[in-house]
C-alpha cells in the first residue's frame, strides 16, 4: 500500500477549508482515508495551518510521501517532507 500525504477538500462552495490526512493513493481525493493529520484554512488572514507534527513524522519515516502542496505547507511548519 503506497500512502500519500494530501489534502481532502471540506467546507461549502466558496468557503473551502482543506484536511491534511494520510491515504492510500488509489483513494477518491475525497473519499477514504487513513489518518486525519491536520487541517489547512487558505480564506484566513494570515493562512491557518495546525498539523500533528508527531504523526507526520511518523508516517513520513513509514514511507509516506507528501504531495507538492502539502510538503510546501509542512516546510511552514518546519517539517521536511519527501515529495511524490
Amino acid at each position: 500500500m503506497a500512502v500519500k500525504i494530501r489534502l481532502t477538500r471540506m467546507g461549502a462552495k466558496g468557503k473551502p477549508f482543506y484536511r491534511i490526512v494520510a491515504a492510500d493513493r488509489e483513494y477518491p481525493r475525497d473519499g477514504r482515508f487513513l489518518e486525519i493529520l491536520g487541517h489547512y484554512d487558505p480564506k484566513k488572514n494570515p493562512a491557518e495551518i495546525a498539523v500533528k507534527e508527531d504523526r507526520v513524522r511518523e508516517w513520513l519515516s513509514k514511507g509516506a510521501k507528501a504531495t507538492v502542496t502539502v510538503s510546501s505547507l509542512l516546510k511552514t511548519k518546519g517539517i521536511e517532507a519527501a515529495v511524490k
